[in-house]
């Protein structure tokens, strides 16, 4: 029996949509990047520069670091910084602490949206570990302190004497209905933090 032209294509075909799949996500990574950094002012490290950045703390000019904190009128949370405002050196890693609280009654899913100003110090500001970076799930009356650890950039322009860095926290609102409609539970959205 011979093997008919058209199953051939087939298997053809198949192999060019597994590569094509291949390719799309291979490609996801750099876009979700580009996305974070140029639509929404979010830059992500990678671990060698951090620590590279780290490293360079022969500039011995220090900033003020301003702190900022809102929510959405949809989300009824309290957040705010614990300290309004910090000096730090540049290349120097510091820890900066916010506190919320889920003022309702019941479990919410928010996420923080982060920005810094001046908008030409956002490439030099590097958040190293936020809370930011995932969801956050906080149950009826629950307070937690949320920390961000960040390093300015040496190479921040000498012009700049104040850094502003804000978030506002949004509720979610696909997780929280995936969380209430699993009955409440939330060891799996908790897990998250």
């Amino acid at each position: 029996m011979n093997a008919s032209p058209l199953g051939s294509l087939g298997v053809w075909k198949m192999l060019g949509i597994a590569l094509g799949a291949f390719a799309f996500a291979f490609s996801m990574v750099p876009l979700y990047r580009i996305t974070c950094e140029k639509v929404f002012g979010i830059r992500l490290e990678k671990g060698p520069n951090v620590a590279a950045v780290s490293a360079t703390t022969a500039d011995a000019r220090w900033v003020t670091v301003q702190f900022d904190g809102s929510v959405n009128s949809k989300l009824p949370w309290t957040f705010a910084p614990r300290q309004q405002q910090m000096r730090v050196q540049v290349g120097r890693q510091y820890e900066a602490v916010y506190a919320a609280r889920n003022d309702s009654d019941r479990a919410i899913v928010g996420n923080a949206v982060p920005s810094v100003a001046p908008s030409r110090a956002s490439r030099y500001f590097n958040k190293t570990e936020c809370f930011c970076f995932t969801a956050q799930t906080l149950v009826p009356g629950e307070s937690r302190d949320m920390p961000v650890r960040f390093i300015v950039d040496p190479a921040l322009p000498h012009g700049i004497k104040t850094v502003t860095l804000s978030y506002t926290f949004y509720k979610n609102d696909t997780q929280t209905a995936a969380l209430a409609a699993g009955g409440g539970s939330v060891g799996a959205a908790r897990a998250a933090p």
